[in-house]
């Protein structure tokens, strides 16, 4: 272990998951209940449903092994519910495994969500003298890394009001300032990044690889963005239904990733979690049969949410990927003049978009269910709700390529 900064040998993560049996609350319920009871006794059927045991074991990871060295960049990546954000808890020290045994070396910067960390009440000084404190950095050795931390996030003006009132962008600013900066031997960041913008990804894709190479720290970060996964790392993990499928060369990972044959529903579909607030179903909405969407035509994005208590100002967003896993667009609906997760239930919500411009090929959605900027992430969901996109009665001498463009817009040309 002298020579690693981190060394997971068989980790398993065990969550149980509960089943509600349905709750006979009415005369109607109690009639059928009883009327199905009487057709089993006499034909001799039984109700699987019945005999389902109340609480089940989901593996979220089970044997996952590897070893990082210092100084290396690691790109984690999989499809949804491969286990990579269960990973990331546990290297971070959020969570404990249920079995295996993770040894690491030097302080660990984690950056898993918007607001990881931080006090929602705190002011952004006070929140960086916290986080520090956290990674067991003495007073003289945070002033001494402050003004650079203010520097980058750009929230100087804001640096003494509470993080609450901070918007999602300025928040992953400071958030990734204070988890690079601090001097952590090994830095663990999450997809926060997609919230900021071009600009700011950008500057922290150059952070994350100065840390590395310059300053020899281990950095582990889980993308869609392929091409920073190539450019930053040297090594690639691919986690598939909570065990690594492969570990090695980025592209040879992507390749594999991009090949996977599990099948994705056009429908997402899960059920009610009676803890927290989830999404239940996402679908789209195509101009053609099947799942198909002809450019320039109206398109739609359907979510039905279940919240099992208020929810002061949600916020629901979502973003559309291509087949290279390059974000396209993103929409949000921020839920502040009309409260729509009032009580408990469940809310159904549209986003229509008039003419959806894309290029040919296929697109993913990537859905995130969260409170309001500085609030809490409650779900995020990758590659679902897969839709193609074709181009009818136009025609172009060099042929539509997915690889040319993402999006197409409207041009005209004058010779003179």
């Amino acid at each position: 272990m002298s020579e690693l900064a981190i060394r997971a040998s068989g980790i398993g993560k065990k969550y149980p998951l509960h089943h509600q049996h349905p709750h006979h609350n009415g005369l109607r319920h109690i009639v059928e209940a009883k009327l199905k009871g009487g057709l089993r006794a006499l034909t001799g059927r039984r109700d699987p449903a019945a005999e389902r045991p109340s609480v089940e074991d989901f593996w979220a990871l089970r044997n996952v092994s590897f070893d990082i060295k210092p100084g290396e960049v690691v790109g984690i990546i999989g499809r949804n519910g491969a286990g990579k954000s269960t990973l990331l808890k546990i290297l971070s020290r959020i969570t404990e495994p249920t079995e295996g045994r993770v040894e690491i070396k030097g302080r660990v910067a984690s950056l898993l969500e918007v607001g990881t960390g931080f006090h929602p009440e705190l002011t952004g000084r006070e929140n960086i003298y916290l986080n520090g404190t956290i990674l067991g950095m003495t007073r003289k050795e945070i002033n001494r890394k402050f003004d650079e931390i203010i520097a980058f996030a750009e929230t100087e003006m804001f640096l003494d009001t509470p993080v609450k009132h901070h918007s999602s962008g300025m928040y992953v600013r400071l958030a990734f300032a204070v988890a690079a900066h601090l001097e952590p031997e090994i830095l663990i960041v999450d997809e926060v990044l997609a919230v900021g913008d071009a600009q700011f990804q950008k500057k922290c894709l150059g952070k994350m690889e100065d840390v590395s190479k310059r300053e020899g720290r281990t950095v582990l970060f889980v993308s869609h963005n392929m091409a920073a996964i190539a450019a930053l790392t040297n090594r690639a993990i691919l986690l598939k239904k909570g065990g690594v499928e492969y570990s090695g060369n980025p592209k040879e990972a992507f390749d594999r990733y991009m090949t996977d044959d599990t099948p994705t529903e056009e429908i997402y579909t899960a059920p009610p979690n009676p803890e927290r607030p989830n999404i239940i179903r996402a679908e789209v909405e195509c101009s053609q049969a099947g799942y198909s969407h002809e450019s320039g035509q109206l398109w739609r994005a359907r979510f039905e949410i279940h919240y099992p208590y208020t929810l002061p100002k949600a916020s629901l967003s979502f973003q559309i990927f291509n087949q290279f896993q390059t974000a396209v667009l993103k929409f949000d609906a921020y839920d502040q003049d009309v409260q729509i997760c009032k009580g408990a239930g469940v809310t159904r919500v549209t986003c229509t978009i008039p003419h959806l411009d894309l290029n040919i090929g296929t697109f993913f959605l990537k859905v995130r269910l969260a409170g309001p900027p500085g609030g809490l992430h409650y779900e995020t969901l990758d590659s679902i709700c897969p839709f193609t996109v074709v181009i009818l009665d136009r025609t172009t001498a060099d042929g539509w390529k997915p690889e040319a463009c993402s999006y197409l817009v409207g041009s005209s040309w004058n010779v003179e």
